[in-house]
């Protein structure tokens, strides 16, 4: 019995580490395109025109070569030129200053009453696929570019820069794809007969032709970036193996070898990049962010030195969600770019845990839906495949009983070899198992229920933090708005609970305590009430769970409470059925008939 609950306490330990671990560790329409329209300054309130940047020589200093304004017939612009184009997926906002996206926004997808825009600006408008002239610490170009519309889905962005005597032209040429979140971008620098090569220096670093970058931040918005409400994973796959690149707040992740591909990756929505076979330099980092902005996560593509007069290097980008549907074209070759076997669903299930229990969380997943289908709840989804997870675990749990009811059975003959052999542990040990082997006993028999709901319960905790479907799934309107995300019943921010830094009360957690206690309970055997071991388990693990599972996603802990009030069903349905059977045992045995020897009759 002892070593039965030192397990069920060892158990428990490794639950919790797990959460710290867990925690840290077919026929669209055709695309409309809405024309460009120039905007003054003036008319949209913004600042009065930049001036061209200035582009350094590789080794020269900032005051050496400024860039001279172009020579030649064409003019470019003074004034910002925003153009808009439209699929049946998204709405895609360029502009002609440096020839950048500003904006991607989701049309299957919402973010309160707006679409989910997948680049996040801070407190001024942001600004994607930058390119600077050298390595990431350069100013990215702003000036204002000519633009050429090719199609309804392409664009090209064009500007000559000068630069000791000679003239080069970067063009910026965008190919959105009307049923695909993937996108092209080619970026051609061409010097003709009067730039032989490009290579500029910035700050102190390897000299490089250009940097392409993505910044500052992926969208959607977000509260905070904890592994519960919104991550950012930076993610490479090179070789056919997946890696988990590491950025800190004080570090960058600098990949030198050539990517299948690269992501940033959030909790539903990711950027992954394709790139050419050119050898690029890739740098994830998470700083600085700007103002306006929590954190930052940026990809910058380092473009090496040019040798040649010209160089188009092509990149091709998925903007979008973490979804099957979504990804799975681009292993199947029925995608725009011919790609087959790109593995990027490994972006959606980079958040599992270790991918051992992939399996498993693939069969939940397919079961939520399938109970989805029938009931368009998630909540009651969820409750259903709670429900035929006990039943299918029935089985297990009447044995456990048993074993239980049989362990109380044997206590005596346990007592009696414990103090028969206290001085000698070894026989102590091999006497218990001659024993519970003569009466066909396991002792981990009941602990066998526990350790098959660990592996369920941590896919349960890896489904909901990354099934797509729950993003937003309502269960109790006004109450569990988003089953993805921990429920409120009051926000009382600013303030904070010190130390804990909660600044929210949320039911659920109080609703598994409870459960949870009333479990123990219910379950509890007569002979481990006065057991201070478990006594702990009974009233201080579920304490210790209550600060752990705080912030969890609300289904999860719907999960966990109806799996309790299950088993307590369970459990005195069981306590029933054993009591029968004792009853009936009892009864089909003969009673003894006891001799009372007479009484001895007292001489007088």
């Amino acid at each position: 019995m002892e070593k039965r609950t030192i397990l069920a306490v060892v158990l428990s330990i490794i639950t919790i580490t797990g959460f710290y671990i867990i925690q840290y560790k077919f026929f669209p329409p055709k695309p409309v395109a809405v024309q460009q329209q120039p905007v003054t300054a003036e008319q949209d309130g913004m600042p009065a025109p930049i001036p061209v940047d200035e582009v350094i020589p590789s080794g020269a200093s900032r005051t050496e070569t400024p860039l001279a304004a172009p020579s030649g017939e064409e003019t470019f612009p003074d004034y910002e030129q925003l153009t808009k184009i439209e699929t049946p997926l998204f709405i895609v906002e360029l502009t002609n200053s440096g020839g950048d996206i500003t904006s991607f926004k989701l049309k299957e997808h919402k973010d309160g009453d707006d679409y989910v825009d997948m680049i996040l600006g801070g407190d001024k408008p942001a600004h994607a696929f930058t390119v600077a002239f050298g390595n990431k610490s350069a100013v990215p170009v702003s000036a204002f570019f000519n633009s050429r519309r090719i199609s309804d889905t392409v664009i090209e962005y064009y500007r000559d820069f000068s630069i000791n005597g000679g003239i080069f032209r970067l063009t910026k040429r965008y190919t959105f794809m009307p049923d695909e979140y993937m996108f092209q971008l080619e970026v051609t620098l061409d010097g003709g007969t009067s730039v032989p090569a490009l290579s500029f220096a910035s700050a102190g670093e390897t000299a490089a032709a250009y940097t392409l970058a993505f910044g500052p931040q992926l969208g959607p918005h977000f509260d905070k970036l904890d592994g519960n409400y919104d991550y950012r994973r930076y993610i490479t796959f090179v070789n056919g193996k997946q890696r988990q690149e590491k950025v800190s707040a004080n570090q960058d992740a600098v990949v030198s070898s050539h990517v299948s591909w690269a992501s940033v990756a959030g909790k539903y929505f990711a950027l992954i990049l394709a790139p050419d076979a050119t050898a690029y330099e890739l740098v994830f980092s998470s700083r600085p962010p700007e103002p306006g902005l929590q954190a930052a996560s940026r990809l910058f593509i380092v473009r090496p030195p040019l040798s040649a007069s010209r160089s188009t290097d092509v990149f091709r980008f998925y903007l979008g969600p973490k979804t099957s549907k979504a990804l799975a074209i681009y292993d199947t070759g029925a995608n725009s770019f011919k790609y087959t076997d790109m593995r990027l669903e490994q972006v959606a299930n980079a958040g599992g845990f270790w991918g051992i229990l992939s399996p498993l969380e693939a069969l939940l997943n397919w079961l939520l839906n399938l109970f989805h289908a029938l009931v368009p709840n998630y909540g009651a989804a969820i409750i259903l495949v709670t429900l035929l997870v006990k039943i299918v675990l029935f089985p297990l749990t009447k044995k456990s009983s048993e074993g239980t009811l049989r362990m109380q059975a044997m206590a005596p003959k346990i007592k009696d070899i414990q103090g028969k052999y206290k001085d000698n542990p070894q026989k102590m040990n091999l006497e218990l198992a001659g024993l519970y082997k003569k009466e066909g006993y396991s002792p981990l028999s009941g602990c066998l229920p526990m350790l098959i709901q660990l592996p369920i319960f941590l896919s349960m905790y890896s489904l909901f933090n990354n099934h797509f479907e729950l993003r937003g799934a309502m269960f109790i309107p006004g109450w569990i708005p988003d089953l993805s995300a921990p429920e409120t019943i009051w926000n009382f921010a600013p303030f904070r609970i010190p130390i804990l830094g909660w600044s929210d009360l949320r039911l659920l957690p109080f609703l598994y305590v409870g459960s949870q206690l009333l479990y123990g309970k219910v379950t509890q055997t007569p002979d481990q009430a006065g057991n201070t071991q478990m006594k702990i388990m009974l009233y201080v693990m579920p304490v210790m769970f209550f600060f752990i599972l705080y912030n969890v996603p609300s289904g999860l802990l719907v999960y966990w409470i109806m799996s309790n009030i299950l088993t307590m069903v369970q459990q005195l349905a069981i306590n029933k059925l054993m009591a029968g059977k004792r009853a009936a045992l009892a009864a089909s045995q003969p009673e003894k008939k006891v001799i009372v020897p007479p009484k001895k009759r007292k001489r007088r």
